[in-house]
This record gives structure tokens, C-alpha cells and sequence, in this order.
């Protein structure tokens, strides 16, 4: 039997143009991540120095393995920043455009919501406002069939947890309307 060498190729219609501009460079990524690695080894190497780092008689103290990490992560961001320093003069790639961080941020946002909405609404009424919002904005799907398929998500994950498992998940004042 021949193999054929077709290619399928699938055009996303709301894929990010190709002539979005710049918001950052790959340069300003990597040295932004290494300060911030190495401010999280330096607090993380000054609080296991503080919890003690050394021997004593029975062997190593708490702080001795994770401040000799944080010494290699600090190594490792200074290297990054060394690298990125010395290769300033080659031309800097495109990290990410104005489009792209976009839809990013459309995923993103909802996201960090979520997080903070399911301290105060439970997981149950977050994650079906999540996924109601998510089909009816970004996946442009009816209200009617994002509704319903966030509900029957919803329950499915209430049955699954709270009742087959017995699981402890954060609940929020609906959950209390119902006695769980």
C-alpha cells in the first residue's frame, strides 16, 4: 500500500494576525523570569539560612537542602541574565504580540476570577459560572447549550465528589441552601 504525503492544513479563522506588533521580546522575557527566580532563591536562601542551613548532631538541619537549591536556582538566574547581557547585540525575536497576549489574557483573567469568586460562591457555582462564560464568550456556543452543558458539568462533578467520593471541596452559600 503507497503512503501518500498529503498534508492537511486547518486555517483557524481567529488565529492572531501575523501583523500584530510586538509587546515584548524574547530578551526582556528571559531576563524579567531570571530577577524574578533569583529574588525568589534569594528569600528562599535567606529564610532557610535564618531556619538553619548547617549540621548538627543528628545531620543536616531543616534549612540545609533547600538553601543550597536556592544557590543553584540564584546561579542559574544570573547565569540567564549573564547570557541575555552578553548576546544584547543579536537581533531579539518576538515573544509574544498584542494579539496573541490577547487571547491569553481572554483565558487568563476568567481564570484568576474563578479562583477568587470560589472562595466566597463555592467550587460548584464558580466552576459553572467558568464554564457557562467561557462557551458563550470565547467558543461563541448558544447561551441555552453553554448553560446546560455547564450545569450537567456542574453536577457531574457534585455527584463524582461529594457523593461517590466524599470528597471535602470549598462550597459557598448554594451549597448550604441545600444542606451539604
Amino acid at each position: 500500500m503507497p503512503k501518500t504525503e498529503t498534508e492537511i492544513v486547518v486555517e483557524d479563522p481567529t488565529a492572531p494576525a501575523s501583523d500584530s506588533p510586538a509587546v515584548t521580546t524574547n530578551r526582556t522575557a528571559d531576563v524579567v523570569v531570571s530577577v524574578l527566580l533569583f529574588a525568589f532563591a534569594a528569600l528562599m536562601a535567606y529564610d532557610n539560612r535564618r531556619t538553619g542551613m548547617g549540621w548538627d548532631s543528628t545531620g543536616p538541619q531543616a534549612g540545609y537542602f533547600p538553601f543550597y537549591l536556592s544557590v543553584i536556582l540564584a546561579a542559574a538566574s544570573l547565569w540567564g541574565i549573564a547570557k541575555e547581557f552578553l548576546a544584547r547585540r543579536q537581533a531579539a525575536e518576538t515573544f509574544v504580540t498584542r494579539d496573541q497576549l490577547r487571547r491569553v489574557l481572554q483565558v487568563f483573567v476568567p481564570t484568576m476570577l474563578f479562583c477568587f469568586l470560589m472562595q466566597w460562591l463555592g467550587l460548584y457555582v464558580a466552576s459553572f459560572l467558568l464554564v457557562a462564560g467561557f462557551m458563550v464568550v470565547i467558543g461563541r456556543i448558544a447561551a441555552w447549550k453553554s448553560l446546560l452543558t455547564a450545569f450537567l458539568f456542574v453536577l457531574a462533578m457534585f455527584v463524582t465528589f461529594d457523593i461517590a467520593f466524599d470528597v471535602i471541596m470549598p462550597k459557598g452559600p448554594l451549597e448550604a441552601l441545600f444542606g451539604r
